[in-house]
Order: structure tokens, then sequence, then C-alpha cells
């Protein structure tokens, strides 16, 4: 067994399931209903992904777009599987099977809107077997940047920020280049976290440390889900040192560092500043990452940050792009975009990515991503692992990349590889922790029995990939790679108090610029339950 959580490195342990949870051993009086040899495997709590995008408005962009990447890549309706399809935005039935086929038990949606809220819940919902989750989208909506500019009590925008979770039935709040979606808007091409919106009169800065310090003055588990200004800019490393800075000892994520990592240096003026990032990280205990590792091949990018999908487009492939703005709240791009590990830049990005992994010492602070899909699809995480804890095969790919990107990259001279305890923490322990959800990620008693359990072998790939067992709620629903049983996870939600009087002041924005009524904005429980095939897991504010 190894259970972060509870220290257990590698230990021999039996685990007892009673009505879909871990419990103690029972009397000797109980009868048991059926036993598992599970000597010589490695056994884990599901696994769970803190940053994927799996469900709301861009995922469906990106699968209407790409229908040769849906023909090319089908899953076959089977006695107890439906019928799905898609390589690097698939669709729902084949999100859940591949996730759970891994042993992921719980994901994460990054960037809810929160004016399509209803329709990202429904569409997660329709996911089968894995539990979901979403981060609320503020820091561009026209209602937040007006109080911002103007002055507004903390109060008051704490109670925005609250009623913003409640209504929306998320689990924490991210922003998206703050102020950046909307600066765009009003044709500004880039703003840096001390420049001003020109129609708002405010900086990111002030963005992300009034959101950070509602985030924890309203007790919710995880920090500020950031990604950052100046995404995938040359000499963007500077940025991201100056928002660890600006967090001001507060908590705070930031996601897909990776793609904030860049110096300028070299002929080709780009350059990796992992060394200098993961310094940073390591230093300031406040600060969480996710890494968004990006693998080599065909994907696509899909973005709530209009100002960036907008400058790549010129890139995409195959040639076709969307960029739309969204009402009052945001906006939304989508590139196709293909990896190649005979560019120089898409190398560097490989090395960075892998450099950062390796050199940030605090596995609790950093998770495996890919950024799905922007870096790679979900399904590569069996590579990534294999990349982390190997370091002959590591190098063995170093070699088959662009020569100068590996020549200039440090990442041949890194020698650590991940343990198996510290796959645990990063994958399981750290992003339960990290999200507050405290009968996840871990083996204990009055865990909910997520479980995933291994072969033990050399070839880490082949070991992640397909788990021999997989229990999602105490449930068998895969074997040896391949779903078995098909049941319906649950929503997991925050409900942070506030004042209710702020739906005066809402009621009268929404009515003077919305087009969604206040009442219709709302989701209720209820709609989740009934229509969402799951329940709702409320988690304890801090």
């Amino acid at each position: 067994m190894y259970d972060p959580i509870h220290g257990i490195n590698g230990e021999q342990r039996n685990i007892y399931i009673r009505d879909g949870f871990i419990t103690t051993k029972p009397a000797t009086s109980v009868r048991i209903d059926r036993n598992y040899d599970l000597n010589d495997m490695i056994i884990m709590a599901g696994a769970i992904d803190i940053h994927t995008h799996i469900g709301g408005g861009k995922v469906n962009i990106a699968r209407m777009m790409l229908p040769e990447d849906h023909r090319g890549d089908p899953v076959a309706r089977t006695a107890i599987t439906r019928s799905g399809s898609g390589y690097t935005a698939p669709s729902t039935f084949a999100t859940g099977y591949r996730y759970a086929e891994m042993g992921y038990t719980t994901c994460i949606e990054p960037a809810m809107l929160p004016a399509n809220a209803r329709h990202a819940h429904m569409e997660m919902a329709d996911i089968p077997i894995i539990d979901k989750g979403a981060y609320a989208l503020l820091g561009n909506d026209d209602f937040f940047l007006r109080m911002l500019a103007s002055g507004k009590d903390r109060s008051l925008i704490c109670d925005y920020v609250s009623w913003i979770i409640n209504a929306t039935k998320a689990i924490g709040i991210k922003v998206v280049n703050p102020g950046g979606i909307s600066a765009f808007k009003f044709n500004q091409r880039k703003l840096d976290l001390d420049e001003t919106n020109s129609h708002y009169g405010v900086t990111p800065r002030q963005i992300l440390i009034t959101l950070a310090r509602a985030v924890r003055e309203l007790g919710i588990p995880h920090p500020l889900h950031v990604h950052g200004c100046n995404l995938g800019v040359p000499g963007n490393l500077l940025t991201t040192l100056d928002t660890i800075r600006a967090a001001e000892g507060l908590p705070m994520h930031l996601a897909h560092i990776q793609f904030h990592s860049y110096g300028t240096e070299g002929d080709r003026k780009f350059s990796s500043g992992s060394a200098h990032i993961a310094e940073a990280v390591n230093a300031n205990s406040n600060i969480s990452i996710d890494v968004g590792q990006i693998l080599f091949g065909q994907t696509v990018t899909a973005s709530g940050d209009t100002m960036l999908q907008y400058a790549g487009h010129r890139h995409a492939h195959p040639n076709k792009w969307v960029i739309m703005d969204i009402e009052c709240d945001a906006g939304c791009g989508v590139v196709p975009f293909k990896y190649r590990d005979k560019s120089f830049v898409n190398a560097l990005q490989w090395t960075i990515g892998l450099e950062l992994f390796l050199l940030v010492n605090d596995p609790w602070r950093i998770f495996l991503t890919t950024d799905h899909p922007n870096g790679a699809p979900f399904t590569s995480y069996p590579h990534l692992i294999r990349l982390l804890m190997d370091r002959s095969f590591r190098n063995d790919m170093l070699s088959t990349i662009h020569k100068q990107a590996a020549a200039v990259s440090i990442l041949g001279s890194l020698d650590r590889e991940y343990s198996l305890y510290e796959i645990a923490i990063m994958t399981r322990a750290a992003p339960a922790r990290s999200l507050g959800l405290q009968n996840r990620g871990h083996l204990g008693a009055g865990a909910a029995a997520d479980i995933t359990v291994y072969k033990n072998l050399k070839n880490r790939e082949a070991m992640f990939a397909k788990p021999v067992y997989v229990f999602k709620d105490g449930e068998l629903v895969a074997r040896n790679g391949k779903i078995i049983k098909v049941i319906n996870g649950s929503t997991h939600i925050l409900k942070p108090e506030y004042d209710k009087g702020i739906e005066k002041t809402l009621k009268n924005y929404f009515d003077k610029y919305h087009t969604m009524k206040l009442d219709h904005f709302k989701i209720n429980d209820d709609e989740i339950v009934a229509h969402g095939n799951g329940n709702i897991i409320v988690q304890s504010c801090m």
C-alpha cells in the first residue's frame, strides 16, 4: 500500500470495504462476501486530476471543430459501455471510460464560466464513473471589475465570490489572464501584471490579490487557481516570479506553469526559466503548481484566454480556429495544435516541464497535469509518469528531440527519479488535500472506496496504463484496463456563507446588462441530482 496521507510507504496491509467505504477490520463473526488476492501488487487510492478540461462550451467547440479527430479514434459500444470517440477532445462517455481505465476516479474542470455553468454541469454529469467538480471563472467579468474599479468594500467582494460559488455549484475560483480577457475586448493585445486595463483602470495584480484574499477569507480549501498573464510569451518567467511575489504570502495555485516559465536567452530568444521558477516555488510554501506538461503529437488548445489564443491562431494545425466573446463574463478561444519533437520551441517546452517536475522539491505542492488537452490528452499520463520515474528512459527520449533544444537543456544532468510514494502524493494525496476532499485520496477508514491496484511492472508506463483493478465507491468498475461496470460518479461542491442582500444589487445588474435573468443563472441542487446522473457531495470550508 502507498497511502501518503497516513504515511504508508509500501507496507503490506489488508483493506476492507463496506457499503462503498473503506472500513476497519470487521469482527470475526462478520461474513466476508469476497476476497481479492493482491499479493505482489501496488495499491493506491483512486487518482485525482486537479486540472483537466472535460466540460463546458470550449470543450464542445473543440469537439465540433475536429471531426477528423473523432473519426480517427472511435470507442465501440459493448454490452456495458456506450459508443464514443475522440482522442484530443473525447466525447463524454469516452472521457469517463478512459479515466477510469487508468485508475482515475475524480476530475476537476478548471474553467467553468458562470453563465455557462448549467451546461458544464450537465455535460460533466454525462461523464460516467468518475466524480467531478469545477472552478468558477472570475476576474474578467464586468460585475467584479466594476466593483474593484469603484473601490467596493472587501466584504461585498467576498459576498459576490461566495454567491458565485453557490450559484454555479463550484468547488473553487479560477482566474484566467486576470483582466486580460476583458482588455482584449477593448483592443488591448497584451496586459502584464502591473499594466492597466484601459476600460476599468485596474491591474492584474489588483485582481489577483483581491480574489486570493476573498478565497482565503471564505475558507475555500483550494487556493485561487491562477492562469497568469503572458502565457506562452518568451520572457514570461519574470511575470511569473512577480506573480509569486504579488501573492504576498497568500495561498495561490499557479496552473500549467510550464507555459509561464520561458526566458529570452540564446540566439532564438527563447530559453528555459525552470530553475528560477522552481527556486521561487521551493522558497514560497504558499505557492502550489501544476505543470501542464506538453507531449509530442496532435492536440487542441482550448482556453478562455482570448488574448493568447488570438496571438497563436497563426500556428493552428489544422488551419482552423475560433475566438469568441461571451457576454459580460469572459471569452473563449479554440486552436488545434501539433507539438513536434523536431521543433526547437516545442522540444524545449517538453524539457522545461520535466525540469520543473524534477527541480521542485515538495511533491505535495506540484501536480501531474498536461492541462488536458492543451499540452497533451490526459491518456498520455502513464507515459509522463514513466518519464519522471525512469531516468534512463527519459534520457533516451531526450536524445531524440531537436538537438539544439537538448543541448541547452539541463534535463540530462538531473538524476532524480520519482518514487511510487511521490507519485501517490502528486496524483492522489496532494490533490485531495488541496481541494479539501476529506474522504478521497487516501486508504484510511472512512474514505470512499476509490482504489486502484497495479501490477508492479518495471515498465511504469505499462503499469499505470492498465491497472489490474479499479474500484469506484467500492464497485469494481475496471479490470486489466477494461471497463466491466458503469456507475455514476458524484459532484463535489462548496457552499460558503454570504450576505443574501447582495442578490438585490445583482438582480438590478442582471436586468440591465444580461440576457439571462438572475433566477435562471442560479443552479439548484436538484438539477444536478435529478438530471445529472449522480449525487452532490458538499465539502467543508475551512
